[in-house]
């Protein structure tokens, strides 16, 4: 008869982190069209269209954050304004990590996950004012992140010229 061997089996310790979002919400929503209606006769051409980020985190309590993703939009023809959109779309997520990843996961992976709600409202405000529906393209949050990292680094150094 063959001996069964007792193999002990190793609990590999698993990995720490975790992002749970417990709640998200519109914070700020503010939708202007100045020059409606007569715009809507006078519009020949698409708009130009401008967008513009800013994230901010802050921390509420322990392993507690508070994620805000501020988009605002506005498009021109010539020199008037057909309609200016911002929102500012908050989380408030538990983030249990590394200190030396929470501030990539909270301006990076969270803003990720915010990002498809922020679009989806500025897409349906501008269709139910009147206008085409506005579908922002996908957001570099990574890019963003590297630019203020390397902003902030210049401005260390010259400071510390000074």
């Amino acid at each position: 008869m063959a001996k069964k061997s007792e193999e002990k089996i190793e609990q590999k310790p698993q990995n720490t982190q975790q992002i749970n979002i417990l709640g998200q919400y519109i914070k700020d929503v503010s939708f202007e069209a100045p020059n409606t209606p007569a715009l809507f006769k006078e519009m020949k051409k698409a708009p130009e269209v401008s967008v513009n980020v800013d994230l901010q985190a802050s921390k509420q309590e322990e392993d507690i954050y508070e994620v805000t993703l501020h988009v605002r939009t506005e498009a021109k023809i010539d020199d008037k304004v057909c309609f200016l959109c911002e929102v500012t779309y908050g989380a408030l997520s538990k983030v249990i990590c590394d200190p030396k990843v929470l501030e990539p996961i909270l301006l990076i992976e969270i803003p990720r996950m915010l990002f498809p709600f922020v679009r989806n409202i500025i897409g349906d405000m501008t269709r139910e004012s009147g206008f085409p529906p506005l579908w922002i393209n996908p957001i570099d949050f990574v890019g963003m992140y590297n630019q203020r990292a390397e902003q902030l680094a210049k401005r260390a150094k010259e400071e510390a010229k000074a």
